[in-house]
């Protein structure tokens, strides 16, 4: 029976964050997973609309899934953002096909020992069968509904069930929770077959602290401070705009910024401090730490001095501090160090490549160290360390970012397209 409107409880209903962008492998590690999915493609009448599927959860457009008996939900969106929400339909097991699954559970401790390990072993799903309980979908079990108005398996509803094989490989009492009970439940209905009684110890054998004796050597200690209030804001540093005129080895205008920035910088301790938000950042390189400034917004006399300071010229530094607003000090090492990508990171660049575009709408690429460029045009594919992708383009002969990393090529590439649509970003 499929739960499209009757009651359920509230604990049987968990929802899970969604997935980071897929890296370049398999979605389904687990033979259960790949079993799941398997139903899927053999479900799904159009496989284009599969690899569409695939394609979307790559690129991480599925939300937090939520998962209930008979029925698993998400809001996923299209390439253009377009959000739809997307359901797929589970058969739950009836009650007397439950009592069979536990009586041969409870016959065969290892199988709950293996689920408890977040294992799904095949011997568990063969025995079930045995008893007239399918625990994985077969072909047709899993039951499309999407606000698109597809009637088979659209794109959406797919890119939900590979994000649900990602679940099920870290855990599969999320397939027994489709299949309508609950982790704590399926638990409990174990133990009421097999556990004994415990006997439980006498009050007066047990022993402990006197709660009065514990809450009177408290006023050992002295309490604690208040914690200081955080202000609205950093603090305005003073005015150098007197009638003395200044050094000749002091800049004014330079002196006020760093004053700001130090006023900003303290502001931002403060919060990490009082919301105990981990550890401080690592000591920048003069070079990165000449960028982090250059943030502010400063004037030209001091734009200048920063870029000179940090061995950049005027371009040079806006194009860095461009890419320090993508991905701080990882965005800076993509656009200012080219470095060699061979043996087992190049090959697996490739396999994601290979992955990310249909055979026939792979763009055309050369490749050159960290550098993928697309032939005849001013697109550019830069690969990270952390192995996400890097949109870049090219203004004024010079490669510049534009946009946010993706662990998919194919959305870092789109990228750029939408930063030249829209025209060059202003510095």
């Amino acid at each position: 029976m499929y739960d499209e409107t009757g009651p359920y409880e509230e604990t049987t209903e968990r929802t899970f964050a969604a997935f980071p962008p897929a890296q370049g492998r398999g979605f389904a590690q687990t033979w259960w997973g790949q079993a799941w999915l398997k139903a899927l493609e053999d479900t799904a009448l159009d496989s284009q609309q599969v690899k569409t599927g695939r394609r979307l959860a790559r690129a991480g457009a599925v939300g937090a899934v939520s998962v209930r008996p008979g029925r698993i939900t998400a809001v996923v969106q299209d390439r253009d953002r377009t959000p739809h929400r997307a359901d797929v339909l589970l058969e739950q097991l009836s009650g007397e096909q439950w009592d069979r699954f536990l009586e041969m559970a409870v016959e065969r401790a290892g199988h709950i020992a293996a689920l408890l390990d977040r294992e799904m072993p095949p011997h568990l799903v063969e025995d079930a069968a045995a008893a007239g309980v399918e625990l994985l979908p077969g072909l047709g079990d899993l039951e499309p509904r999407c606000d698109c108005g597809a009637w088979d398996h659209c794109g959406h509803t797919a890119a939900l069930c590979y994000q649900v094989a990602r679940l099920l490989d870290q855990d599969p009492f999320v397939l027994l929770l489709m299949r309508g009970r609950a982790e704590r439940t399926l638990l409990d209905d174990l133990q009421a077959r097999t556990a004994a009684p415990v006997p439980v110890e006498p009050a007066d054998a047990r022993e402990g602290v006197d709660a009065a004796e514990a809450f009177a050597a408290g006023d050992i200690l002295p309490p604690l401070p208040e914690p200081p209030e955080l202000l609205d804001g950093p603090g305005i540093p003073p005015s150098l705009d007197t009638e003395t005129p200044p050094p000749s080895d002091v800049d004014p205008a330079a002196l006020e910024f760093l004053a700001a920035r130090t006023a900003t910088e303290a502001q931002r301790l403060l919060i990490e401090a009082l919301g105990e938000q981990g550890a401080a950042e690592e000591e920048l390189a003069v070079g990165q730490d000449a960028v982090r400034l250059a943030l502010g917004g400063p004037g030209p006399a001091v734009a200048e001095r920063l870029a000179a300071g940090s061995g950049r010229d005027r371009e040079g530094l806006a194009s860095a501090v461009r890419a320090w607003r993508y991905g701080g000090v990882a965005a800076l090492s993509v656009l200012e160090e080219e470095r060699t990508v061979e043996g087992e990171e190049l090959a697996r660049a490739r396999a994601v490549l290979d992955a990310a575009w249909d055979e026939d709408e792979r763009p055309p690429l050369t490749a050159r160290g960290d550098r993928w460029t697309v032939t005849g045009t001013g697109s550019q594919l830069r690969l990270g360390r952390d192995g996400r992708w890097w949109p870049y383009r090219e203004e004024r002969g010079r490669w510049v970012p534009a946009g946010a990393p993706a662990q998919d090529p194919a959305t870092a590439l789109a990228a750029v397209a939408e930063a030249t649509t829209g025209g060059s970003e202003s510095e």
